[in-house]
């Protein structure tokens, strides 16, 4: 049998350099314009006090769920990260997320609107989004690292490819689950085309889309200790150097950070999207 697997590591290699030796400026301008918005709000978070962002999160617990266990689980998050000396990193990754997030819903959103309203080019990206959901992250870390460098720029291209997915899906999925009949008496009582998606469809698929959009920052996060292995600070950095220092303290108190901030983003967002919760 021929050597397939060597003939497209080879193809792969030369495509890799040629980008890279080709288009090396430009692939540089596109990096600093990805690293611009964690940057600005990795800034951001690093100068807000501990105190304030814990009342941050305290008053949106409250605005959500009044609940007062709720609010005291929720404040007590925040103040067991700085506990941890890991506030910095935290920060660190949680611009990660964010900014991330903001990015899967500019393109997942756009995706699942066209792909409910045009079955075809839905049956078309349904392997594609498949292909992004189970490929393992390391195979396309290496390309993009080479393309975009190590740092913020490739982990967030990595965290983009591994949240958009459930997203686009679960928004294509909203809007095909509403009722037709509802669609069609709205544009009988004279509502156009657009007026009926913003005042009939997208509210009918708003529950199905924001889970969407929970799973999407869980998935996000998930990427921090991936990230990490590319040059990304933050949490997956402590966890890392726990790893590579065999210092297994270290690498404990990172990974609980993560699993403590997890939590927090995933009741918050459960909360304030409005599948309000207990803090169990």
């Amino acid at each position: 049998m021929p050597d397939l697997g060597r003939a497209l590591q080879g193809a792969v290699n030369r495509a890799v350099d040629a980008l890279v030796t080709g288009y090396g400026d430009r692939l540089d301008g596109f990096s600093a314009v990805l690293t611009a918005p964690v940057r600005l709000v990795e800034t951001a978070l690093q100068h807000v006090p501990v105190p304030a962002f814990v009342l941050a999160v305290a008053a949106g617990a409250w605005l959500a769920t009044r609940r007062i266990g709720f609010v005291l689980g929720m404040a007590a998050l925040p103040l067991a990260l700085a506990g941890l000396g890991v506030w910095a990193e935290a920060m660190q990754s949680l611009a990660l997320v964010a900014v991330a997030v903001v990015f899967v819903v500019l393109l997942g959103l756009p995706l699942g609107v066209a792909a409910a309203r045009l079955p075809r080019l839905g049956r078309a990206l349904a392997p594609l989004y498949d292909l992004m959901q189970t490929i393992p992250s390391f195979v396309y870390l290496i390309p993009v690292a080479m393309l975009l460098g190590l740092g913020r720029a490739p982990a967030l291209v990595a965290t983009l490819i591994y949240a958009l997915p459930p997203f686009a899906r679960l928004t294509e999925l909203g809007l095909r689950g509403v009722d037709a009949g509802l669609v069609e008496a709205s544009r009988a009582l004279g509502l156009q085309p657009r007026q009926a998606f913003w005042l009939i469809e997208l509210p009918l698929a708003r529950p199905v889309i924001l889970q969407g959009l929970n799973q999407a920052i869980m998935m996000a996060l998930a990427m921090v200790v991936v990230a990490s292995m590319i040059g990304a600070k933050g949490l997956g950095e402590v966890v890392l150097l726990g790893l590579q220092r065999a210092d297994p303290g270290l690498g404990f108190v990172g990974g609980l950070a993560i699993v403590i901030l997890a939590i927090l983003l995933d009741r918050m967002a459960q909360a304030l999207l409005g599948r309000r919760r207990t803090f169990d």
